[in-house]
């Protein structure tokens, strides 16, 4: 318990990355902060506001959450749409409803159940097995998360988590239901193909120029040549800065020096300590007692010193130090609560302590080792004073040669070579650029920046062949260009693509002879069954596709099978085909554990309805008011840029 205790002294409660309820899909959506009024509320539930700030960091979260899922393929606008502003606002709305209700449920989590959820938190263990204290802290700090804003949210969800388990634990999908889904899922056919190839009417089409001409016309998207430039273009970047930037040793040393504090390493102390634990609110008589228990372990050591470590296995509380003989481990300042650390500070080593009491009970305590405070040598942080000092230069040198760059393509706009020849920066060239950029450039390649294409092509620039402004397409990142060459957008001429419209026609024109052959003989199948033709039989089911299309595959299964034999048609790659099925059957053998999966996938369909439904109805309890259409719940700092 008391290697939990420096867990308490800072309350390092770990932002769960996003802590959601693992039965909806509602992707991050809920920024566990303000639940008070806001005079930019975008809706309400059971009289509490959702505020801009909140719709804002949710959609922040999960724009962040699909960067990290699509890498570089992530485009900012697929998920800046009305629709996907309507699903957050729809899933903070879901998750305050719940959360009312879990309020007029009078549902609580237990400090030991919160305690389970961080100490259950993946990624925060050592090796050994072993929570790990400070990767907690700094991840709660990267969070930017307070302590009490922490709880109180873990809190809250683990509430809202019980409203939703008593409806989605108690789904379950009737045997019968899922019986018949997985006899339709394993269902097989026997099934005869009639292929009509295309290829085999090609000798009877006759290709005309009216037909390439039509052809041509009604297809000139696929004949487009794109408008394209070719230009020059600067970029000032990280780069570039680096390398006019230059770190002397006197200047490391300067800095050393003047900075001495933040390369000390403060005293630490070693300890192991005797838990007699009582809570903080506990009756007198409770208190009177533990420190009774506490007063007779110190007599004992006072006479016996040497048992320090075996009365802590028998006596402390402290599970986590009590089976190490109390043994804490090193501590430096601000690592134990406040009594424990004054105390602990006042020993002398191998010193045992008074009673001490804490929030947690009485310790006693003996002091094992100190390690004394030390500076590091200037050798052992040369090469980190260097990085610091040039990542400060860094950033004086960009503000400079940023404003520096931006005037100069402006000022001497006929050319680059100006600003080129003051910042010692390359002039480059690219060819074939269109409006939009190309996927497969990648969106880190400035030149390649929708920001800079837009700039680029605008009609001041393509019509005086002037330099663009400064465009700055990433942090410490300014390019500017000027069009060399334009080509406007244009289209390749009939003679030049008239080889390659006539093979198209003349494809297409087969495949409708093939298809019309095909649904001929169709017809006739209905009239009067007919085997002659069809291939051998084959035995076909939804994962068992036995050398046919897809397409043939859908169309077989979805076929009408009262009566036998039935059948089925579709286009295909390679023409058309007709299929006969003369048999429906189930397999001779079933997959039990395959049934099992798919009723509890049926289940867990079932369940997400039954949550869905009763979320809604929980909206409705909650009497939801839209106080701002969604489509204008945009960040005031969007709606200014």
């Amino acid at each position: 318990m008391f290697d939990f205790v420096r867990t308490h002294q800072r309350l390092m409660q770990f932002i769960l990355l996003l802590f959601i309820f693992p039965s909806f899909a509602f992707f991050g959506l809920e920024s566990y902060t303000r639940f008070q009024e806001g005079d930019n509320a975008i809706a309400k539930v059971a009289g509490q506001a959702i505020t801009q700030a909140e719709f804002d960091e949710a959609q922040r979260r999960q724009a962040e959450q699909l960067r990290q899922m699509l890498g570089e393929q992530f485009d900012p606008k697929m998920f800046d749409t009305p629709q996907q502003r309507k699903n957050t606002l729809d899933g903070l709305i879901a998750q305050r409803a719940l959360a009312a209700e879990a309020a007029r449920s009078n549902l609580a989590v237990s400090d030991q159940a919160l305690q389970q959820a961080i100490l259950g938190m993946e990624g925060l263990t050592t090796p050994d097995g072993k929570f790990d204290n400070d990767r907690y802290k700094s991840l709660l700090a990267m969070q930017g998360m307070t302590p009490v804003t922490f709880e109180a949210s873990l809190r809250r969800d683990l509430a809202v988590q019980q409203v939703n388990a008593a409806i989605q634990n108690t789904a379950f999908a009737p045997k019968t239901v899922a019986s018949r889904v997985s006899d339709i899922s394993q269902q097989e056919r026997e099934v005869q193909q009639l292929l009509f190839k295309s290829a085999d009417y090609l000798s009877q089409v006759k290709v005309t120029d009216q037909q390439l001409q039509d052809y041509y016309n009604k297809s000139a998207s696929q004949f487009a040549i794109p408008e394209q430039a070719s230009i020059e273009y600067v970029v000032l970047n990280a780069a570039a800065i680096d390398a006019q930037i230059s770190v002397s040793d006197a200047d490391v040393t300067a800095y050393y020096e003047q900075n001495k504090a933040r390369y000390s390493v403060e005293e630490q102390r070693r300890a192991s300590h005797i838990l007699v634990g009582v809570k903080k609110d506990a009756a007198d008589a409770d208190k009177a007692a533990a420190r009774a228990k506490a007063d007779k372990l110190l007599a004992q050591l006072r006479q016996t010193p040497g048992d320090f470590a075996k009365l802590a296995k028998e006596n402390s509380d402290d599970p986590g130090s009590g089976e190490k003989g109390g043994d804490l481990g090193f501590f430096g300042p601000g690592m134990m609560v406040k009594p424990f650390e004054e105390a602990a500070n006042k020993l002398k080593e191998n010193e045992i302590s008074g009673l001490v009491q804490s929030d947690f009970g009485f310790h006693i305590i003996q002091l094992t080792g100190i390690k004394p405070g030390s500076v590091k040598p200037l050798e052992e942080v040369k090469a980190d004073i260097a990085a610091d000092i040039r990542k400060q230069q860094f950033a004086k040198k960009y503000a400079e040669l940023a404003e520096v760059f931006t005037d100069t393509v402006y000022e001497q706009a006929d050319s680059l070579k100006p600003a080129a020849d003051k910042l010692k920066l390359k002039i480059e060239t690219a060819a074939n650029l269109a409006r939009q950029p190309n996927p497969a450039v990648g969106p880190n390649v400035p030149l390649n920046s929708q920001k800079f294409l837009t700039v680029l092509f605008s009609d001041d620039v393509l019509r005086n062949k002037r330099n663009t402004e400064a465009v700055e397409v990433a942090p410490n990142t300014l390019i500017a260009g000027r069009v060399v060459e334009h080509k406007p957008a244009s289209k390749r001429p009939l003679e030049e693509v008239k080889a390659g419209i006539r093979e198209r026609v003349l494809q297409e024109e087969a495949a409708k002879l093939a298809r019309q052959a095909g649904e001929a003989k169709l017809a006739a199948l209905k009239s009067k069954d007919d085997s002659a033709g069809f291939g051998a039989p084959a035995i076909v089911s939804r994962s068992r596709q036995e050398g046919i299309e897809g397409a043939a595959l859908e169309a077989v299964m979805k076929a009408d099978t009262t009566k036998l034999p039935a059948y089925a048609s579709t286009e295909l790659q390679q023409g058309y085909g007709v299929y006969r099925i003369v048999k429906v059957q189930q397999p001779a053998t079933t997959d039990a554990a395959r049934r099992q999966a798919e009723q509890q996938q049926i289940a867990g369909i079932m369940a997400q309805q039954e949550a869905a439904a009763y979320v809604e109805s929980l909206k409705q309890k909650a009497k939801v008011k839209l106080l701002k259409p969604v489509d204008q719940a945009k960040s005031e700092t969007e709606a200014a840029q």
